[in-house]
C-alpha cells in the first residue's frame, strides 16, 4: 500500500503545488497589470505562464522524487528525463522573459517617437526584432548543449570537442557557407540601417515594403499582396533602391504627350487647381514644364511631392486622371490626334497684310490638294 501511495503523493503534490503557485503568480501579475496601464511589461509576462508552471513541476518533481525514492531501479533514467523537461522549460521561460522586456522597451520608445522620427522607430524596430532572434538562438543552443551533457557519453565527448584547439577551424568552416553568411549579412543589414521593416524598396523591378526579416531572409510584400522572399546577402552585394532612406518625403513625375497646341499656361494652373483639392498633397513644390517635342505631339511633364511613397502615387494618379479629364471637356484640341486635314498655304501678304483672293476664296480659305487641279493654285 505504501507503494502505491508514495508515488501519488509524490506526483499529486507537485502538481498541486505547481498549480497554486502559478495561480498564485498570475495573479499577482494580472493585479500588476491592472494598476499600470503605462508599461505593458506585467501583462506580456503572463505569456510565459505556461513554461512557468513547467519549470516548477519538473523542479518540485525532480527534488521529491530524490528525496521519496522512488523506482530506484531506474532512477538514472527518470531523473534524466526531469532533468531534461525542465532544462527545456527553463529555456522557453527565459526567452519569453526576454521577449518581454524587450518588447516593452520598444512600446515606450515608439510611442515617444512615432510622430517626430518614424525612420528611427522602423530601424529600433528591425534592430529589436533580429536581437530577440539572437536571443532565442542563443538559448537554444545554450539549452541543446545543456541537455547533451546529461548524457555521459555526449558529456566527455563534448568536453574533449570544446578543449580542442580544432573547434575555431570547424567555425570558420561553418562560417563560409551560406547560412551563416546570410545571419552576418542580417546583422549588417539590422546595424547598418541598410533597410527596416516598412520601408518602401525596390528590388529587381518590384515595389514593394518591406515586411519580414529574419537572420536568413527578408520578405517584401508588394501593392499587388504578393509576397517575395529573398536572401538577406541579396541586400549587401546588389544594389537596391530604399525610397524611405532619410525622410520619406519624395518627389513624383508625371507625364502627358499633347498636340503642340495645347495651353501649357492653362495646363500650370489647373495643376495647381487639382493639387490645392488633393489631400495627398503635402503643399511643398509642384512644377509644369515642356521636357520634348516630336513631329505629333510635345511631351509636358509635371513634378509633384508627397510625405511618403504611398500618398506620391495617389497623388500621380489624381493628376494624371484629372488634367486629361479637364484636357478632353474644355481643351479637346490638344489631345494627341492623326491629322488628316489638308495644310493651309503660307499666306503672301500685300500692303494692307491680307493676301489677294483668287475666285472670290480668300486665301487664308485655299487649300492644297496635293494633286487635284481643283485646288491647285492657278500660275
Amino acid at each position: 500500500m505504501e507503494n502505491l501511495l508514495r508515488p501519488l503523493i509524490v506526483v499529486g503534490g507537485s502538481v498541486v503545488l505547481t498549480l497554486v503557485i502559478g495561480w498564485a503568480t498570475d495573479f499577482l501579475l494580472r493585479k500588476a497589470d491592472e494598476r499600470h496601464h503605462e508599461t505593458p511589461l506585467w501583462g506580456l509576462l503572463r505569456r510565459g505562464r505556461i513554461p512557468y508552471m513547467l519549470v516548477l513541476f519538473a523542479a518540485l518533481l525532480r527534488g521529491s522524487y530524490d528525496e521519496a525514492e522512488l523506482l530506484e531501479s531506474r532512477a538514472d533514467g527518470v531523473g534524466r528525463t526531469l532533468s531534461l523537461v525542465l532544462i527545456g522549460s527553463a529555456a522557453w521561460l527565459v526567452i519569453r522573459i526576454a521577449a518581454a522586456i524587450v518588447e516593452t522597451s520598444y512600446s515606450r520608445y515608439a510611442s515617444a517617437r512615432a510622430h517626430r522620427d518614424p525612420a528611427r522607430v522602423r530601424r529600433v524596430r528591425t534592430q529589436v526584432t533580429l536581437i530577440m532572434r539572437v536571443v532565442s538562438a542563443v538559448v537554444g543552443v545554450v539549452a541543446a548543449a545543456s541537455m547533451l551533457l546529461t548524457f555521459p557519453a555526449f558529456r566527455a565527448a563534448g568536453a574533449s570537442l570544446l578543449a580542442s584547439a580544432g573547434i575555431l577551424g570547424i567555425v570558420a568552416g561553418v562560417a563560409a557557407q551560406s547560412t551563416l553568411s546570410n545571419m552576418f549579412a542580417g546583422f549588417q543589414i539590422a546595424f547598418g540601417d541598410m533597410v527596416r521593416i516598412g520601408d518602401t524598396v525596390v528590388v529587381d523591378g518590384e515595389w514593394g515594403t518591406v515586411e519580414e526579416i529574419t537572420l536568413t531572409f527578408l520578405t517584401v510584400r508588394t501593392w499587388d499582396e504578393r509576397r517575395i522572399t529573398m536572401p538577406v546577402s541579396y541586400f549587401t552585394s546588389k544594389p537596391f533602391e530604399n525610397w524611405s532612406r532619410g525622410t520619406p518625403q519624395m518627389t513624383g513625375i508625371v507625364f502627358w504627350h499633347v498636340d503642340h497646341s495645347a495651353p501649357v499656361e492653362a495646363m500650370r494652373e489647373k495643376l495647381r487647381d487639382i493639387l490645392r483639392e488633393c489631400p495627398a498633397w503635402d503643399g511643398r513644390a509642384y512644377n509644369l514644364s515642356v521636357t520634348d517635342s516630336t513631329p505629333s505631339t510635345m511631351e509636358v511633364r509635371a513634378l509633384v511631392t508627397a510625405k511618403d511613397a504611398d500618398d506620391i502615387w495617389t497623388v500621380r494618379v489624381a493628376v494624371r486622371e484629372q488634367m486629361l479629364g479637364w484636357l478632353a471637356d474644355e481643351h479637346p484640341y490638344a489631345l494627341p490626334r492623326v491629322n488628316t486635314a489638308d495644310a493651309i498655304l503660307p499666306p503672301s501678304r500685300n500692303g494692307n497684310g491680307h493676301r489677294p483672293s483668287q475666285d472670290g476664296v480668300p486665301a487664308q480659305q485655299r487649300r492644297y490638294h496635293g494633286n487635284h487641279n481643283s485646288g491647285r493654285p492657278e500660275r
